[in-house]
């Protein structure tokens, strides 16, 4: 339950950013929109974020066509990296086993950029 209300608080505040923030917003028109996903492992917990300068779209599920997903072994796992979403938190992550990667690393990298502004 917490992670899904943390999830949709993400969405809610990426389109905040996307109206209030110009840094946001020239960093997304520069990226020409990026389409990803947080999940757990087993897919019990899943939404999309689908970000394009013109708007943010977000919903249930994981389509097969975003160009990253961030699957997390467990609830637990997420809520305590989506915290504090550093590089640092994702690698440490990843060496634990807590987080998977799906898609190309250079996204990740677009989606720090951009999360640093909310």
């Amino acid at each position: 339950m917490k992670l899904s209300l943390t999830l949709w608080l993400l969405g809610f505040m990426l389109k905040r950013a996307l109206r209030r923030k110009p840094r946001f917003r020239e960093q997304l028109e520069r990226m020409r929109g990026l389409d990803w996903g947080v999940a757990t492992e087993d897919l019990s917990i899943a939404r999309y974020y689908r970000m394009t300068p013109n708007g943010i779209s977000t919903g249930k599920g994981l389509p097969v066509d975003l160009d990253i997903e961030l699957r997390f072994r467990d609830q637990d796992a997420a809520l305590r990296i989506l915290k504090k979403p550093t590089q640092q938190a994702f690698l440490d992550g990843m060496v634990a086993g807590d987080v998977r990667l799906v898609g190309d690393s250079s996204d990740m990298n677009k989606l720090q950029k951009l999360l640093k502004y909310l």
